[in-house]
């Protein structure tokens, strides 16, 4: 009988833990109410596995996090428009912050639960650091910067996880309009931004 492979058994591992965390986080009533334990029972291994190959709950957030968010940033990094490097950035950024919004939509407490291991502030998780780092430097590229930071974390704060949990769960705003909303602020914050860097031009 061959012998099994630890690689192969830590990929399956892995994919179980990632699966059963999935359906807790889309069906618990609060992000806080998922433990550790009921992951590992979920999942079918042992909670020391997950100790092992995570490090603690945060880690195994963080790791399941970026898994789901991994076709988004390969988006960015190389993809085509719009969300890809070869678009213009009056067009990208409000490409990236609906890709944000959309994925916090179809995540909604894998993303609560994310920013509230940040030492109870979201900003100052590193998936936070790279979204602004990003934005920040497409603003700059747009004429008429101010302060290209401020409104890179004023943008970002529209997604923030907890908004658009209360926003479509609690008020029970479509995923359409919310999609809607937020484009119509981008548009304002951009507009203002190109106004004002043509008239310095002037």
């Amino acid at each position: 009988m061959p012998e099994r492979s630890p690689r192969k058994d830590a990929a399956r591992n892995r994919a179980a833990v990632f699966a059963a965390a999935d359906a807790l986080f889309t069906h618990c009533q609060s992000p806080e109410d998922v433990t550790m334990a009921d992951i590992a029972a979920a999942a079918g291994v042992g909670k020391g596995t997950l100790f092992r190959a995570f490090g603690d709950r945060t880690g195994l957030i963080s790791a399941l996090y970026e898994a789901r968010l991994e076709p988004i940033s390969n988006a960015v990094e190389g993809g085509p428009p719009p969300l890809g490097p070869a678009t213009p950035p009056l067009q990208r950024v409000p490409a990236l912050l609906d890709a944000v919004l959309c994925f916090k939509l179809d995540n909604r407490h894998l993303a609560t639960a994310l920013e509230g291991t940040g030492a109870d502030s979201p900003y100052r998780t590193a998936h936070y650091e790279r979204w602004h780092a990003l934005l920040r430097d497409l603003l700059e590229q747009i004429p008429g910067a101010a302060d290209t930071g401020f409104t890179a974390h004023a943008l970002l704060a529209a997604t923030r996880a907890d908004l658009v949990a209360y926003l479509a769960g609690d008020k029970g705003v479509p995923r359409e309009e919310l999609r809607r909303q937020l484009a119509e602020f981008i548009a304002g914050i951009l507009d203002t931004r190109a106004r004002r860097g043509s008239a310095a031009e002037h």
